[in-house]
Formats: C-alpha cells, structure tokens, sequence
C-alpha cells in the first residue's frame, strides 16, 4: 500500500496551530507509538484489540454479503453459515479486554485503536478536555495489556 500523505492543520502542545504531513495509512495507535506516547506494550495491547476486533467481524461491512437472506432460502437449502470458532474465540477475547479496561475507559479505546478515530477527534466526541485522551487511552491500554497478559 502506497503511503499517502495530506496537509492537516493540528494543535501542538502549546495549542498553536501548525500545519503538518499525515500519512492517511497510519493508525493513530501506531502514530503514537512511533512518536514515542505509547510503550511498546500499550501498542502491542492496542495491536492484539484491533486483531480481534477485526477477526471476531465487528467492523462495517464493505462489501456485499454473498450468503442467502433470511428467509429467502431456495430448495430448503442450509441456513447462512455459522461464525467459525476462530471468529467466536475473537469476539471471546475482545470483549474481554473492553471489560477489562472498564467503563469509561473503553470508550476512547474503541474510538482510537478499533474505529481508527484521531485522539483529539475522540476527545471532542466524548466531551473531554484537550490531551486527557491520551492519559485515558493509556490507562485503557495497560488494563488491556495486563488482561492479555502482557509484560
């Protein structure tokens, strides 16, 4: 995949605006990691969720469903198939580590390392003040890490 950069303007620390280069192929856990805001198990932790977020299939479908509609079977035939067992254990384990990081806490967690949302995005959907995103999405993750038994 060809790296795509485009201009953004974002905040800095100071709360200046400057305007700077995002690669639109880069997740923002990875931004962060990379920039040295996230450990290496914070990442791994993020990492493993987003794995089992997608293997488990609880992101938006894109393409069309080429299994029968409900209901309008022809010749009796089987019913659309049932998730696998590596797609049950998925969605086993990830919603363990959103319980694992706990009520308001999972949020954020969903909206930056699953959904793939911006921490200052995240933040102004959930009502937050600047940078306390990244103190929450840090707390999330070392609950997530511990819960996948990270060290």
């Amino acid at each position: 995949m060809a790296t795509q950069y485009v201009e953004r303007i974002m905040e800095d620390p100071f709360g200046r605006a400057q305007k700077v280069a995002v690669n639109l192929h880069e997740s923002p856990l990875a931004w962060l990691h990379a920039r040295g805001h996230l450990s290496e198990r914070h990442y791994l932790a993020g990492d493993r969720l987003r794995a089992d977020w997608e293997k488990a299939g609880l992101g938006p479908r894109v393409t069309m469903r080429w299994d029968a509609a409900p209901g309008r079977q022809r010749g009796g035939g089987a019913a659309a198939p049932e998730p696998g067992l590596a797609q049950l254990s998925a969605r086993e384990r990830f919603d363990g580590a959103i319980r694992s990081a706990g009520p308001g806490l999972a949020d954020v967690l969903w909206r930056v390392v699953c959904a793939g949302e911006g921490l200052s995005a995240a933040e102004r959907a959930l009502g937050w003040p600047t940078r306390a995103g990244k103190l929450v999405l840090t707390l999330a993750l070392d609950r997530v890490a511990a819960w996948y038994r990270l060290s």
